[in-house]
């Protein structure tokens, strides 16, 4: 087997347009990368049409040509003849004008008489390399020619792929429970927010239950940036280009910044995208000594991206949500013990959630200068400073090159959910060139003035993403402190009616989340019904319970019964949620 999948499933990428193209003489393949979990290769089909019935004939071709698919042979090509090459096909030719224009070298790749333009990345035997039982076709979606919805819309055929049957079969197992555990199917349930047309997709709007565990997961990144020292700011949603001008954003994030009209003024503007150009000017707004520093802002505002709607993806992939944002603005020798403060923070807060993780550090890629932002030698001095921060506290790591922020070298935290998955959520971001283009400034000791160092923090990144992520991972059984319903109350019958609300009152007068679903039911169906609704307790009264000013209560996760004081469950209810228990 290959050791780089990824090569396994760009190969399986060409053998998909190889075998598209002998079933369907005249389709035209445009671009087929390698993706999470397998691959996919768009083709315009011209009046032709491909159904998700038609993907096991073409897997099947797919399986006879890997048979005799063995090298594949490179060639350097000049643009003259790429073109000739492709002329049948605008898409390819598309791509040699655009790289052919950027100076890059074009290669072909030819196996089993196949050819396509690729910069490469394959099996070097596919015959040998790739499992024949660990690949299949998934499904048919439609694509816009490179995402522009101006553009035609393509047939995109996606496959999966992994190194080993067993592989292939483990994933299959966990994108089942996946599909059980789809945060959008278990928030519309428990009605926890909703999407709306009028509004906006990639909007969402929290309910009252919703809005609950929301400000839980707020309200603890709140007390955690207390510990840490930093003071909450609120700053506009709508600000002018000319400071993402200078921040580097509008170069960088333009296309996907949502612009604003003003009726009185002329003056260009975006709901913005991220909050550290804002933070800035909070900074510069006096003057600052080296005593200062570090001065810390979180910031809880709302954010905007203007996504493209195939990309939305319930509350994980949105175009307007807040982040646990927050940034430092420091001496040099400060960076270590506020990043090392940082990381201490996240790994607190994931030990809280549950939830496990890995960290990455995520560098320039040194090949594609143009992406970022300052000099090389600066980026080497931030990449070496967060890479021996790491190593000094002993923290494994991988690293990434080309994840880099343009502006600097980011340390990110990578959540694994209850059932393997892995989630970008948390970051601490090194940034040496935002404070130089918005020339900030400190005295020194010496009494010369310097450049801060800016650092920039997520603890558990967006609320509403990890929300997303949350609901997933608990598969909607939130632990007690989080839960939008705490506790439920439930009389065995009419007669008991008064003294159940006697009890939700006193539980909703301590703080306590409380409902009292409706007694139309029986008592048993309404027992089925709250151990289904994943509430994490509830309490039962009846005869008994009246007489002795008690209550029966029953947790619904390892079904342990008590019966007792109303206080004395009052008391160790909070305590519970105070601790922040995870169960």
């Amino acid at each position: 087997m290959a050791d780089n999948i990824e090569h396994i499933r760009h190969t399986l990428a060409h053998l998909l347009a190889a075998s598209v193209r002998e079933i369907y003489p005249g389709a035209k393949n445009a671009i087929g990368p390698s993706i999470d979990n397998g691959f996919y290769q768009d083709f315009d089909l011209g009046e032709r049409s491909v159904s998700e019935d038609d993907l096991p004939k073409i897997e099947q071709k797919m399986r006879e040509k890997l048979k005799g698919w063995n090298v594949f042979e490179r060639r350097e090509v000049s643009k003259e003849e790429a073109k000739q090459e492709f002329a049948w096909n605008e898409y390819k030719s598309e791509l040699i004008e655009e790289f052919a224009g950027e100076g890059k070298t074009l290669t072909f790749y030819t196996v089993g008489g196949f050819v396509d333009l690729c910069k490469g990345g394959h099996a070097d035997n596919p015959s040998e390399e790739v499992d024949p039982s660990a690949f299949k076709l998934d499904r048919v979606a439609g694509a816009y020619w490179r995402g522009d919805e101006k553009n035609k819309m393509l047939t995109r055929i996606y496959g999966l792929a992994f190194s080993s049957k067993a592989e292939f079969d483990a994933y299959l197992v966990q994108r089942e429970e996946a599909a059980k555990r789809d945060h959008r199917k278990i928030a519309r349930e428990q009605g926890l927010l909703v999407f709306s047309d009028l509004v906006g997709s990639g909007m969402p709007l929290y309910t009252p239950k919703g809005n609950a565990v929301r400000n839980a997961i707020v309200n603890y990144s709140r007390e955690l940036n207390a510990k840490l020292g930093f003071g909450e700011v609120h700053t506009p949603n709508v600000n002018k280009a000319e400071l993402f001008k200078i921040s580097g954003h509008y170069d960088a994030y333009k296309e996907d910044m949502l612009s604003v009209r003003s009726q009185y003024v002329s003056d260009e503007m975006f709901l913005k995208p991220m909050n550290c150009p804002q933070h800035t000017q909070i900074y510069a707004s006096q003057p600052r000594s080296y005593r200062d520093l570090p001065i810390r802002y979180a910031d809880f505002a709302n954010l905007y991206r203007d996504e493209r709607p195939g990309e939305l993806s319930g509350l994980t992939r949105l175009r307007a949500f807040a982040q646990d944002d927050g940034h430092i603005f420091c001496r040099e020798d400060q960076i270590e013990s506020e990043v090392s403060a940082v990381l201490g923070a996240i790994q607190e807060a994931l030990k809280t959630y549950g939830i496990g993780y890995w960290m990455r550090l995520s560098l320039r890629d040194p090949n594609d200068s143009q992406k970022y932002l300052g000099d090389p030698a600066v980026w080497d001095r931030a990449e070496s400073i967060m890479r021996s921060l790491l190593q000094s506290k002993q923290i494994e790591f991988k690293e990434a090159v080309g994840e880099a922020a343009f502006y600097g070298p980011k340390i990110d935290i990578m959540a694994i959910d209850a059932i393997g998955r892995n989630w970008q959520i948390s970051t601490v971001q090194l940034d040496f060139v935002q404070p130089k283009r918005f020339e900030l400034e400190y005295a020194a000791e010496d009494g010369t003035k310097k450049t801060p160092v800016m650092i920039h923090r997520a603890l558990i990144g967006s609320p509403d993403r990890f929300l997303g992520v949350l609901i997933e991972h608990y598969a909607g059984a939130f632990p007690l402190w989080m839960a939008p319903v705490q506790v439920s109350v439930l009389p065995v019958s009419e007669k008991h009616a008064e003294y159940a609300q006697s009890v939700v009152e006193a539980l909703r007068r301590a703080g306590i989340r409380v409902e009292q679903p409706d007694a139309d039911e029986s008592l048993g169906k309404r027992i089925r019904a709250m151990k289904l609704s994943k509430v994490p307790c509830f309490i039962v009264v009846g005869d008994k319970e009246v007489a002795d000013n008690t209550i029966t209560v029953e947790n619904n996760k390892n079904g342990d019964k008590a019966t007792v004081p109303l206080q004395e469950f009052i008391d160790a209810t909070l305590a519970r949620i105070r601790e922040r228990a995870n169960v």
